[in-house]
Order: C-alpha cells, then structure tokens, then sequence
C-alpha cells in the first residue's frame, strides 16, 4: 500500500513524504514585495513539523501587478541573499520547496496597482464589480514580455537554491483567464480554439524550461473545473492536462474554482455527493479521471481530514501527492501526527465576519490564515478562536495605506 510517509523521487529530488503544503497567501512582505524574517520563521516550523515538500504563497513576477499587499516578488536578483536564505530551510529538515510563480491579471483590487490588465476586458460581475475594476486588454508585446517574466523568476529561483516552481494556472489568475473562454475573448493566436488559448501556458513552460536545468522541477496548478455556466469545459480542462503532459511538466496540482466561484474553499462542498464527500478530498474524482491520460505526478489538494483518507486516496493510484493548505496554518505539526496515525486536532470551517457582502466573497479564506502565518512566522502559536471580524478590519486599514502610499508613489514617479 502506498502511505502519507513513503518517499517518491521527481528528476533527481527526493521527497521523503508524500505530504505538500499546498500554496496559501501568507502577506508577509513590506510594500517592495522583499521576503523577510517572517518568510524564513514560518517556513521553518513548517519544516521542523516533518513536511515532505512546501509550495509557497503567490510569488508576482511583475511588481506592477500584484494581487494584494504584502506580496513577495520576484523581478531581478535583488533579494538573492534573502531567497537563498529561505531555500536553505527547507534544505536543513529535508523539506523540498517550490516557490508558486503567478500573475493575477484582472483580479487585482482597485487602486493597488496603477492599472489591471487581462486577456480580455471583461469586468467581473455584480458582487465583485465594486472590488475589481475591469481590466485592460493585454497587447501582444505585454504578453511576450510576462512569458519572459516568469522565466527570468524561476532562473532566480533555482540560482538562490529551490528544488523548483509551481505555475499558478488555478483559481482565475493570468494563466486561469487565458484558458476560460469567460474572460479570453481574443480573436488572435491567444483567444478562440482551446489550442490558442492554452497556448500562453505551454509557452510560459518553455521558456521556464529554456532558463534552468535538467534537475530542476517545473510543476503547474490546473484548475479541474471553474464552476461557471459558459466556462472552460471539462473536455477542454482534459485537453490542457494532456498537452502540459506532453510537454513535460513533472508535477499537476489539481484544484478547482475562481474568486466568483470559490470552490477551492470548499465554497462547492454542498452539492457534492455522498461518496465523494466521505473520501474527504474535494478534487479526487477529476483526479481519477485524469489520471490513466497522463503520465506526470499528480496531487490533489483540499478537503483532507484524516491520515485514513489520504493513506486511501493514495493507494488507490489517483494521486502520487496529498495537498494539504488550511490546517496546516494552525497545527504545524500535522505532517508527523499524520504518519502517527493521527488525523487534524481543528476542523476547518467557514471563516465568517457576518458582513454578507464580504463572506460571499470568501477573502476570510485567506486573510484568517495569513494572520495565523505572521504569528508563527514571529515564533508565537497560532490561534484556532482567533476574531474573523477583527482580523477583517486590520486587513481593511492595510490595504487603504497601501492604495494612499502606492497613488503617493505614482505621482511622485509621474
């Protein structure tokens, strides 16, 4: 049988377990998006609880487009000493780290970033209209030069000492908008065909793999479904998978959902089935499908509960990796209790304010937990009964001193 605690190798790393701490927003960067003291404490108890592999928050390639504040990002060699610094963390307690390259494209706040761009000027809807302003449209020169940007981060990333990268192609993000007919509505060789509109991922992976080596692991988090009327189709999202395949990814993390349809939050778990929800992760059927088409490693991430559930869902080939996100943000330890035979000590539940306009929008889901992340990054324990109403009003107050200081900053360049 396959469990949580045997090793697996991809290209020359070994993980010495099958657990991943999927990526989850940790907003501890200063406003020049430079990795910190912070970075290095919480990734760190993360290692030391035994975790075979970390993937890190979104890491921008473009400081002109950043999804919130207190994002890291990775344009040029400036905080090599620092990455490297956060690379031989994981080294130290033999946890692998790879660093999750993203761009968000339109689903930027209004007034963070001077402009937000996108394949396509589709605003969002209703709900979300009043938080995200509609974006441009991407000229064919911007779209080259993000392509490059991504290369040029994962160069750094491998110089500064990381096993490799995950490309961020989930949850509505640049990558995720190129591929949904949604909001590509490109009538050139990016928009139209699933071919064209994929093509922007397989070109990103080139060039990735152009700049850095042999050993180094390239992986990309796919979305299963968007969970929208009119989205990508599940034929289409089969597509991608075998075409990313073909080209030589080594590693799919499997999710689902976007901002307006956040499934990846379990905002879906309500109309799953019975037998689906008793074997606890969210995505694991897509990933059966999926997984007699492909021939990379696979992982699935989102909704595991006990060691019983993850020993189960690998042993039964869907997936070679478990993901684990959210309880990991109060029980660092997880890892090692879990090849004990223990399961998750806090049940993950709705993270609700009780403002309905804001729960809807399921930012608690990632604004909770980084507040959990500064703790642990400071060395203190994290708190399971800590406020959501409170934590919502401190990030309300961070994010308008980052608009004041960003419109500050622009007239001054101006």
């Amino acid at each position: 049988m396959t469990q949580i605690a045997d090793q697996i190798q991809i290209r020359n790393t070994t993980f010495k377990n099958r657990m991943i701490k999927g990526a989850m927003s940790e907003a501890l960067a200063n406003a020049a998006g430079e990795p910190n003291h912070l970075h290095l404490g919480l990734y760190e108890a993360w290692a030391k609880g035994g975790l075979g592999c970390a993937i890190t928050g979104n890491v921008m390639v473009d400081w002109r487009a950043k999804n919130e504040p207190g994002v890291v990002v990775i344009e040029t060699e400036r905080d090599l000493a620092k990455l490297k610094q956060w690379a031989d963390v994981g080294k130290k307690y033999g946890m692998v780290q790879l660093i999750q390259l993203s761009h968000p494209g339109r689903q930027c706040p209004k007034g963070l970033n001077k402009e937000t761009v996108a394949p396509s000027a589709v605003p969002f809807g209703p709900m979300l209209a009043t938080t995200f302003a509609t974006p441009r449209e991407l000229r064919e020169d911007e779209i080259q030069d993000i392509i490059q940007r991504f290369a040029q981060a994962a160069a750094i990333c491998e110089k500064a000492g990381f096993e490799g990268i995950q490309l961020h192609g989930a949850h509505g993000y640049l990558i995720s908008e190129f591929l949904s007919p949604l909001t590509n509505k490109r009538q050139d060789q990016w928009g139209g065909s699933i071919e064209n509109r994929m093509r922007f991922l397989l070109e990103i992976y080139q060039a990735v793999r152009a700049v850095t080596s042999d050993n180094f692991i390239v992986s990309v988090k796919l979305n299963s479904a968007d969970f929208q009327r009119g989205g990508i189709t599940e034929d289409e999202v089969i597509q991608v998978f075998k075409a990313i395949d073909a080209a030589g990814i080594d590693l799919i993390e499997i999710s689902g959902g976007t901002y307006e349809a956040p499934a990846m939050a379990g905002a879906k778990s309500a109309s799953r089935k019975a037998s689906t929800i008793a074997r606890e992760a969210y995505f694991l059927d897509f990933a059966e499908k999926i997984r007699s088409q492909v021939q990379c490693k696979l992982m699935v991430t989102g909704g595991f509960r006990t060691a019983k559930g993850m020993n189960d869902a690998l042993d039964s080939g869907a997936c070679d990796f478990i993901g684990l996100a959210r309880p990991l943000a109060v029980e660092t330890d997880l890892p090692e209790r879990l090849i004990a035979g223990q399961d998750v000590r806090y049940a993950v539940k709705p993270i609700k304010t009780g403002i309905p306009f804001v729960d809807k929008m399921a930012i608690m889901e990632i604004i909770w937990y980084a507040a959990q992340f500064k703790a642990i990054g400071e060395g203190r324990r994290p708190d399971p009964k800590l406020s959501p109403l409170k934590v919502f009003f401190k990030y309300l107050k961070g994010n308008i001193t980052a608009v004041v200081k960003g419109r500050v900053n622009s007239r001054k360049s101006a």
